[in-house]
């Protein structure tokens, strides 16, 4: 009351004497309110002693345990070989177990079987619900992170990156997460929550639009990270273009195409593009269209399969097929498929080059003439009879 004394005296000599009254009931309210539930306290306590002397012995066991569950799975998140293991990740989430949440689970003990006044008990209550929710929202958040680190982990990917992403995606966990608990706290503080729900929502719409161009390269990054369709060093094609990547940024992705030059696509431009990744293939498939002339006779045309399949796996390569293939304006046409055996492009461009010139020194070995476009015209004679071209 010593205090409510001066805190009035004080107020009153700084403000007029109108208003000096309310203030000192508003001043003096949360003392008095203090004071009450002391004595409610108090009145209890020596009522009820034995029970709250048990309840409390059994609230500090508890606490000791739940402090024990905490630093063992703490120490054993530590000792796992591998930080992303399943349990790993279990054990860096109990771990988490924060000193409010083990008081008051030891305190909502008491509170359950000691039979406190009402005033007390509903206190009690509402601050085990914050407790509650707010050490869910803590393992919650914890699991998804482990869960992200865990599907984003590659060893040979850009650590930068990585991070950079890794650091935006955990931003949004907590916000989502938090955000939620506070709803939930504040409904169950009897707030009305319907309005400050439409004001997230249209907020919410209002900064997506304004930062869709951000917001639609994050997840471009995002997709790249987790859905994996190349890494840093993998050779891709993408609109008729070859080139090996470089490096994987936040809003692009840096490239070397096969003539030298050096590419920058956005993420967003990339994956909207069909991208036919080469380094994920232990072997290149490669093939061969062949046209002779059509003078080349049958039983020659017959054989030429059976050389170049010979002359493939002579190579070291795997032979699928080899045909004709169709009557072209100007040639007889051959299609030889094979698979060079190696997931390095500039060994399958130098295969293929060695394949095409021994094919070249093989026809002209066995005189099979390659076919060009050509014109043959033919002239009559006075008898109506073809004259060769060039005939006497």
């Amino acid at each position: 009351m010593l205090f409510n004394i001066m805190t009035s005296s004080l107020l009153a000599s700084a403000v007029n004497s109108d208003n000096s009254s309310n203030i000192q009931s508003v001043t003096g309210k949360f003392p008095e309110n203090w004071e009450q539930y002391w004595n409610i306290f108090i009145s209890w306590a020596a009522a009820n002693w034995s029970i709250m002397l048990i309840t409390l012995i059994a609230a500090i066991i508890i606490y000791l345990s739940l402090n024990w569950v905490q630093k063992r799975a703490s120490r054993f998140a530590k000792k796992s070989e591998y930080i992303l293991d399943f349990r790993s990740i279990v054990g860096r989430t109990i771990g988490k177990m924060t000193v409010f949440f083990r008081i008051m689970v030891a305190v909502e003990l008491v509170n359950h079987f000691s039979n406190p006044p009402a005033q007390i008990h509903s206190a009690l209550n509402f601050l085990f619900l914050v407790a509650i929710v707010i050490q869910i929202a803590i393992w919650v958040r914890q699991i998804l992170f482990g869960l992200v680190e865990r599907r984003s982990a590659r060893e040979d990917e850009d650590s930068e990156m990585i991070n950079n992403a890794m650091t935006i995606i955990q931003l949004f966990i907590t916000f989502a997460v938090f955000a939620i608990a506070t709803i939930v706290i504040l409904d169950n503080l009897g707030v009305n929550i319907t309005g400050l729900l439409a004001g997230f929502g249209i907020g919410g719409i209002a900064i997506g639009l304004a930062a869709q161009g951000i917001f639609a390269d994050l997840f471009a990054t995002i997709s790249i990270i987790f859905d994996r369709p190349f890494q840093r060093g993998d050779t891709i094609e993408y609109d008729n273009t070859i080139a090996t990547v470089d490096k994987i940024g936040m809003r692009s992705t840096r490239l070397t195409s096969v003539m030298g030059e050096r590419k920058i696509v956005s993420n967003v431009n990339l994956l909207n593009t069909e991208i036919t990744n080469y380094a994920r293939l232990n072997r290149r498939r490669t093939r061969h269209i062949i046209g002779v002339t059509y003078q080349t006779p049958p039983d020659v045309a017959l054989e030429i399969p059976k050389m170049l399949e010979k002359l493939v796996v002579d190579a070291g390569h795997k032979f699928l097929r080899c045909g004709f293939t169709e009557f072209a304006d100007s040639s007889l046409n051959f299609q030889l498929d094979y698979d060079i055996l190696s997931d390095d492009y500039e060994v399958v461009f130098n295969e293929r080059h060695k394949i095409g010139l021994q094919i070249l020194e093989l026809f002209n070995a066995k005189g099979i003439d390659f076919a060009y476009p050509t014109n043959t015209q033919f002239s009559a004679g006075p008898d109506g009879k073809l004259v060769m071209p060039g005939a006497q």
